[in-house]
């Protein structure tokens, strides 16, 4: 016998059957009866490749500082693609090249050689002291008919590139091109500084030995120098760092007190007849 179909239990009039939940919960409005928008949580997973300044710093293209407003201008190309956001990363081998606006802007970056006298300090202004740069004015230019003329433009930017201590004088390099900063002060910087000093005590030959190679400052061993006597009292120094008062300490290892110090070269830049207290711009055709 065949089985009788089971019945389906009634529900009372006017009741409805209950639907699966499906509705998804609405997020807490904000004042006004808008709904707040909650961010997705932002990855942990480190962008791959190198930031785009750092390489172009590390390549001698400008200063990181100079890269970031290349970028943010539109300047740069990455293997001919402009890039204009900040911390954008690449990869290493990446052919990174600036438009002929970044070009024009490198061009127009100005380096001035001034003869510092003692009594300036070349970096940030110590309490007391007035900074070298306060010396770029036109009553101390030494123009050429063939110079550029100061102009109030030339102060914006202008930032030493090394030191030379405040009781110093000589060649001091002030720039508003980052490449040229890092050429001179880079930590992987070979550029020669060569200076004049003038020093009382004795020295042996042992001595001698040591200002050319074997002290160490601060725990750190100097890099290699070649130091010379170029008469009775006056040594020559060729040094490829610049340690804080390096010569002043290197002497005082050995023996000697420096009584005068002047620099006369950085890299195949010399000083020359520029007079005391006085500045001129870096010629087109003088590199370090």
């Amino acid at each position: 016998m065949a089985e009788r179909p089971r019945k389906t239990p009634s529900l009372s009039p006017g009741t409805r059957a209950a639907a699966p939940n499906t509705r998804r919960e609405r997020p807490p409005e904000r004042p006004g009866g808008r709904p707040t928008v909650v961010a997705a949580p932002a990855s942990s997973t480190p962008q791959a490749g190198v930031r785009i300044s750092k390489l172009m710093a590390e390549r001698g293209l400008c200063s990181r500082r100079d890269a970031d407003g290349y970028i943010a201008r539109g300047w740069v190309l990455v293997d001919g693609r402009r890039v204009s956001e900040l911390g954008t990363r690449v990869d290493p081998a990446a052919v990174i090249t600036l438009d002929k606006q970044g070009q024009a802007d490198q061009q127009s970056r100005l380096t001035i050689l001034l003869h510092k006298p003692i009594g300036f300090v070349s970096g940030q202004p110590e309490p007391g002291c007035t900074p070298a740069v306060t010396l770029i004015q036109p009553a101390n230019q030494l123009s050429t008919p063939d110079t550029p003329n100061f102009h109030p433009a030339c102060l914006r930017g202008l930032a030493p590139a090394g030191r030379l201590d405040i009781d110093s004088t000589g060649l001091l390099v002030l720039t508003q091109d980052g490449r040229v900063a890092r050429q001179l002060i880079g930590d992987d910087s070979q550029i020669e500084k060569e200076y004049l000093v003038r020093v009382d005590g004795s020295l042996d030959a042992k001595g001698l030995a040591l200002l050319n190679h074997g002290l160490s400052l601060d725990d750190r061993k100097l890099k290699p120098a070649r130091v010379e006597w170029l008469n009775d009292d006056q040594l020559r120094f060729v040094l490829r760092e610049g340690r804080k008062r390096q010569i002043r300490r290197m002497c005082e290892l050995v023996g000697l007190r420096v009584i005068g110090l002047k620099r006369v070269r950085i890299g195949a830049v010399r000083l020359g007849d520029l007079p005391l207290g006085q500045w001129r711009f870096l010629r087109p055709n003088e590199t370090f």
